[in-house]
């Protein structure tokens, strides 16, 4: 039984004897021969070669790394070699191995010469727990097995799925919090002194939006957006702003301590990524060299200019959106069709969201190819420094992509457009757009809601889908295949190991990239849940609900629906926990400027304290926000607008000479008010103080959690001590003998 358990499975066309694939694929397997491989060929409408490496391949492995999983070097306990560090080793051989053209099976596979190199899913013990305790919905709540999921996939899979578990559980806090802060705006900010002056303001009569057909309008009409915006526009907003930050940082201590635990109970404490690579490379050939550490700044030079360029292409395509959103907006208005006209600004805004989540998609296949070639500009020395590279560089191109236009909404919207009789206009033509009447933190809502919910449904179904339909095609393919094949033919003996090669081959590919593409996907949600939330306190309680989901379609995706992933070494997330610390930084900036600038915090809280009745009498029964709206819209003279707006002057019957718009302007030249500058400074000091404050508490909170707890490093002080007892006492014994 020993004889049919294959490390790895080749799978070829049927080439023509003679032509030079058959030649190219002869040769590779000649030299997988010399190492001692022993190759099984089976024929199918493909060709498939099953190929098991020798058993001195992994007694060196053992010799040279001191192998944890074997602490004794002798051959009965070579039967103990996890399969997980079989395929391993046997993967970097067939990787690495060379053929006399100086090509490898990258470059084989390049040429059609091979199709597909997988490990097998084979009908195990630990497989079948698997798919009882973790790939399946109905144990969508249960605890997931980390310690199976390492024995199947590897520590680096393992220690993805406990990164994602761990980040998961602890959402469960921060969607708590912003449910808490929503029904806080709902209850008690609801009947704010703010909203019920916009739903009472009747006859306050505002500028028109647009600059033909657009009418005059009145402010009550924005009475249910108010209320609205004031369940997310603040107090308890600002205290939960600073609570997000809090939870980031003990979000990512706390993980450092479970990591630092799960490390040590796989004894990869002292495990060394560099050493490992060495290792492999001296067993596929004893004369390597190692690639010595190089740095070319001309190189990185280079490659940081290629990078910015990239990133100023992905604002330009932010700036698109912008000016399309404008020119739509205008065309609409001015539409015949009446629907269009009426409901222009929500037509424009919709379609925009829409045109940004396709850029996204677009966009992502682009960032995708130009980080490869970045990454290949760079020529990094390892293959797990490449992948560090290219990790940042994508995710730097991802965030831009993602973020550009909400950065844009969040603190340029509504501020750079001008006031009426005087509007900044795209080639002098179109009016830039403004903030939603109701306050521009609407804007930003809407927004993150409508990319959150497009991105957690749509990607999560196409990723799902996708999978499971090409399988299934795949599947009926072969069979068809088959069928034609065995018509009017005895049938004969089928060999055990054919059935599941072809089941394996039937699955999805895998390559190198397919974790990752789950890590980054969870680290810009990751950007969401954090970097804009105050503006958005539901945003946690989406990505909970998207990852309890995600944990297991990705469970039954890596068990039923692809073939079996390389295992990988790893005693942490890697570069990502740099990532998700920057993140962090970013989140504290993002949401101090959302209160400073977005919000109408800082507004309410300058009127209250300089500008209302209760400065000049003491009332304690009167509400100090009183008089808030009046006093924050402006006044404009009809007779001011630019030659071409075209507004009709009556409005209910009514003749308008004067109409009001959001700013601290004066009424007779329009120039910026005091109370502008007022509050411009109280927003910087703010900003100031509460990026302050929040930074300090990020470090108490960094300082007061260790990194790793107490118990692991007695264990591993302990270890050491009794390791230098041993040897002192083998010593002494040697000097006796």
């Amino acid at each position: 039984q020993n004889e049919e358990k294959w490390d790895f499975v080749l799978v070829s066309d049927i080439h023509e004897m003679g032509s030079e694939k058959e030649i190219k694929r002869k040769k590779f397997l000649d030299e997988l021969s010399k190492k001692g491989f022993t190759i099984k060929k089976i024929e199918d409408t493909k060709l498939f070669y099953g190929v098991r490496a020798p058993q001195h391949i992994f007694w060196k492995y053992q010799c040279l790394l001191m192998n944890p999983d074997s602490r004794q070097q002798n051959s009965s306990a070579l039967q103990d070699i996890p399969v997980t560090t079989r395929i391993r080793v046997v993967h970097f051989i067939l990787q690495n191995t060379v053929t006399s053209d100086l090509e490898k099976l990258h470059d084989l596979m390049k040429k059609k010469v091979f199709e597909a190199a997988f490990p097998l899913h084979k009908k195990e013990k630990i497989r079948e727990i698997l798919k009882k305790k973790w790939a399946r919905w109905r144990v969508i709540f249960k605890e997931q097995p980390i310690e199976e999921i390492r024995c199947y996939f590897g520590e680096k899979v393992a220690l993805y799925f406990a990164w994602l578990g761990w980040y998961t559980y602890l959402l469960i806090f921060a969607a708590v919090a912003g449910l808490i802060t929503i029904a806080a705006g709902a209850t008690v900010f609801s009947s704010s002194q703010v909203s019920k002056e916009i739903c009472d303001a009747n006859d306050t009569i505002m500028c028109p939006l647009c600059d033909q057909n657009c009418s005059f309008w009145v402010l009550s009409d924005t009475c249910t957006y108010a209320k609205v915006t004031h369940m997310i526009d603040n107090e308890a907003t600002v205290v939960f702003a600073i609570f997000m930050a809090i939870w980031a940082t003990v979000f990512l201590e706390l993980w450092k301590r479970q990591r630092a635990t799960v490390a040590t109970n796989w004894d990869m404490y002292g495990w060394d990524e560099e050493e490992e690579e060495l290792a492999l490379q001296l067993i596929n050939n004893p004369q390597h060299e190692p690639r010595l550490y190089q740095h070319s700044y001309v190189r990185s030079a280079i490659v940081l200019i290629l990078a910015l360029l990239m990133i100023m292409v992905l604002i330009g395509i932010a700036h698109a959106l912008v000016i399309y959103r404008a020119v739509a907006m205008a065309l609409f208005a001015q539409s015949e069709v009446n629907l269009l006209s009426k409901h222009a600004d929500t037509i424009a805004v919709m379609t925009g969201a829409v045109l940004h989540y396709v850029t996204i998609v677009i966009m992502t296949k682009v960032n995708w190819n130009v980080a490869l070639f970045l990454c290949n500009l760079e020529n990094p020395r390892t293959f797990s420094e490449r992948e560090k590279s290219f990790t940042v560089k994508i995710f730097l191109f991802q965030f831009f992509t993602n973020f550009s236009s909400l950065i844009y909404i969040a603190f340029f919207l509504g501020r750079i457009n001008g006031h009426p009789g005087h509007y900044v206009r795209i080639a002098g033509h179109w009016r830039l757009e403004e903030c939603h009447p109701s306050g521009c933190i609407t804007d930003l809502f809407i927004q993150m809601a409508v990319i959150m919910l497009l991105k957690q449904t749509i990607s999560n179904i196409m990723e799902y889908l996708i999978p499971w339909i090409s399988h299934r095609l795949r599947k009926k393919q072969k069979h068809r295949k088959r069928r034609n094949v065995m018509l009017g033919e005895e049938e004969e003996a089928e060999d055990p190991c054919k059935r599941q090669w072809l089941n394996n081959y039937e699955l999805n590919e895998v390559n190198v990239f397919s974790l990752f593409n789950e890590y980054l996907e969870i680290v810009i949600q990751y950007s969401f849940t954090t970097i804009f939330v105050a503006a958005f306190p539901l945003a946690p309680l989406l990505a909970l609900i998207n990852n309890v989901i995600e944990i297991h379609m990705d469970a039954i995706k890596m068990m039923r629906l692809r073939r079996r992933m390389v295992p990988r070494k790893a005693k942490d997330i890697g570069i990502w926990l740099q990532v998700l610390e920057a993140i962090g930084t970013l989140a504290v900036i993002g949401n101090g400027l959302v209160i400073a600038i977005t919000s109408d915090f800082i507004p309410v809280q300058v009127y209250k304290y300089m500008y209302s009745p209760c400065t000049r009498e003491n009332h304690t029964s009167m509400d100090c926000s009183a008089g808030y709206i009046n006093n924050s819209l402006s006044v404009f003279r009809i007779q001011d607008f630019e030659p071409h707006t075209k507004v009709l002057p009556e409005f209910n019957g009514v003749q308008i000479k004067k109409c009001r718009y959001r700013d601290y302007r004066n009424a007779d030249d329009y120039t910026h008010t005091v109370q502008f500058w007022h509050i411009f400074a109280a927003r910087l000091a703010f900003l100031i103080l509460f990026e302050h404050v929040a930074l300090c508490v990020k470090l108490i909170a960094a300082w007061y959690i260790p990194d790793v707890p107490q118990r692991v490093k007695n264990g591993i002080l302990r270890e050491k001590h009794s390791n230098l007892q041993n040897e002192l006492s083998t010593m002494e014994y040697c000097t006796e003998v």
